[in-house]
């Protein structure tokens, strides 16, 4: 059966980001670390190479092959928690030294890459009827970090 995976390309901090990744998120741990063999392109002989990773429970490959690609936002870690307080933990934690908040709970790590921090309780504020959905997207488009209460009491009107 064939296995898919997540596979990111950065710079050269993918050891670094995964070791990070591993003591903020939950149940998350390096699995390996390969060293390039000699005559790797872009990467000096012994240099980290490929690091695997699991992040919660989704296997994610990260390759430093330098700097021709970039991450952006067209990829995102969502990391979905049950109450405010881990909201407000995750979103300071990740959007620590150097990172970038956005809106509407995403924000970038300080390696690039983008995480959506966002409360088990979204997709039920979000699947209401009509009105109350328009609300609370007009409320979370003004927000940063999500806030689950201003959310709800935006739907609820």
């Amino acid at each position: 059966m064939p296995t898919v995976r997540t596979h990111l390309w950065m710079n050269d901090q993918a050891l670094d980001a995964a070791r990070f990744w591993e003591q903020t998120v939950p149940a998350t741990r390096v699995t390996s670390v390969t060293r390039a063999p000699s005559g790797t392109p872009g990467v000096g002989e012994g240099a980290v190479f490929v690091v695997e990773v699991q992040v919660g429970d989704v296997p994610v490959t990260l390759l430093n092959g330098g700097p021709m690609f970039a991450l952006d936002e067209a990829f995102s870690f969502v990391l979905e928690v049950e109450t405010q307080a881990e909201i407000d933990h995750f979103w300071d934690v990740l959007a620590a030294d150097g990172g970038q908040t956005s809106q509407c709970g995403w924000l970038k790590d300080r390696f690039g890459v983008s995480w959506q921090v966002v409360p088990t309780g979204m997709a039920e504020v979000m699947a209401g009827e009509p009105a109350a959905v328009g609300r609370a997207m007009a409320a979370m488009l003004q927000m940063t970090k999500i806030d689950l209460a201003a959310l709800r009491a935006a739907a609820a009107g």
